[in-house]
């Protein structure tokens, strides 16, 4: 006998909830009168030397499919360009080229992760993070991050606590979106000994690693320059945002050969490959985009400061240091409900900010600025914020 049931989704999925930056957006997108400050790219156009590299390749016809794990021009280049930015070599199979990096953070997790695996995340976080491995089954453990002597700061006692054996896997985002929270070279001898201890996979989420605002280091901590084989570390990242590439859908994984090997079937099985005029531009940028990488940081730098001073000076405000990114991750003292707020913003003063909510029940409170933009466009943009805050004083 023919059974009913409801015409829908499986319930892990029906539970997730959409992203509240996309709903806030998505309110605001098409008005002229907005300064969106709610997704986390920049407002310059990929560079003429990326988008060119694209073009050419299109004029070529190079349009078919090429291999799974991506062309070997650019996991060469990829493989050159990591060795010398963290001083031991990557070889080239230990990498795979993937559609950006939430593909690189889904296509890991489908390697790695089992349903009814425990998966331990530092947050908030952006929502993709812990969200992947609740689509596939695993149990999610969230260590929130604290703000201790005006700066955002890691626990590393408390983490090491929630990684109790027969965890699989750390997910670790550096600088970190959105509070740009960076781990110090400590923190990573100390979560890898203890990974190591207990065979706990780390998945570092390394997309903004070269957006440090230290101007002595030519990128923030990381995992890769303690690998040794047996290691079970993986670092996803991509060229959107140090590369200005948002809409490339470019990135690469970094793992052990076994495990890339194995990716190869899953990249298959979810996008097959890559566009090649994206992977040429890829390349393009990895053999002449130092120069870019170095303009952006200098930017970001230059605009947090405007940005922060600026909120600083607003009745109430208080903004956490921070060591890299492009965020600054915000709250206003008294107002609890951000989400309702930046609603309310973007509808009276067209302001657009992320809510804090939408990265986790810890950014309860907090709103997220990119500040990957003109100082112009900051600088007017403050000027509503104070507005928005004069409004709320007399309320």
């Amino acid at each position: 006998m023919f059974q009913k049931s409801s015409v829908g989704p499986r319930d892990t999925v029906e539970s997730m909830s959409s992203s509240l930056i996309r709903e806030v957006a998505d309110s605001g997108m098409g008005r002229a009168d907005v300064l969106p400050f709610w997704f986390g790219e920049s407002d310059r156009v990929t560079p003429d030397y990326i988008r060119d590299a694209a073009i050419q390749s299109l004029s070529r016809g190079e349009t078919f499919y090429p291999q799974n794990l991506g062309r070997p021009y650019l996991r060469s280049a990829l493989s050159s360009y990591l060795t010398n930015l963290h001083g031991q070599e990557v070889r080239e199979d230990r990498i795979a080229v993937v559609s950006g990096g939430i593909s690189g953070l889904m296509i890991t997790a489908q390697t790695i992760v089992d349903p009814g695996d425990r998966v331990v995340v530092v947050t908030p976080l952006w929502p993709n993070i812990a969200e992947i491995p609740k689509i596939l089954g695993a149990e999610v453990v969230r260590v929130p991050l604290s703000v201790k002597n005006g700066a955002w700061k890691l626990d590393i006692d408390k983490l090491i606590d929630a990684l109790v054996p027969g965890t699989r896997m750390l997910v670790v985002n550096s600088p970190s979106n959105p509070t740009g929270w960076t781990m110090e070279e400590g923190d990573v001898d100390a979560i890898l000994a203890h990974c190591r201890k207990h065979g706990i996979w780390v998945l570092a989420d390394d997309v903004y690693q070269r957006l440090s605002y230290d101007p002595l280091v030519s990128c923030a901590p990381s995992f890769l320059t303690r690998y040794q084989d047996g290691d079970r570390i993986i670092s996803v990242n991509s060229f959107s945002k140090s590369w200005l590439m948002t809409g490339f859908r470019v990135g690469w994984v970094v793992a052990p050969p076994a495990v890339i090997s194995a990716m190869a079937k899953m990249i298959e099985y979810n996008t097959c490959c890559i566009l090649e005029p994206s992977q040429r531009a890829a390349q393009a940028a990895i053999l002449h985009g130092e120069a870019t990488i170095q303009t952006l940081r200098i930017e970001l730098v230059s605009n947090r400061k405007i940005l922060v001073e600026g909120l600083r000076k607003l009745p109430g405000v208080e903004v956490p240091d921070a060591g890299g990114g492009m965020y600054a991750f915000f709250r206003i003292a008294g107002v609890r409900d951000t989400t309702a707020l930046a609603k309310k913003m973007l509808e009276v003063s067209g302001l657009g900010l992320a809510p804090g909510a939408a990265f986790g029940p810890e950014g309860d409170g907090w709103l997220r600025w990119c500040h990957a933009v003109s100082a112009e466009k900051l600088k007017e943009g403050l000027s509503r914020m104070a507005r928005v805050i004069e409004q709320l004083h007399t309320v």
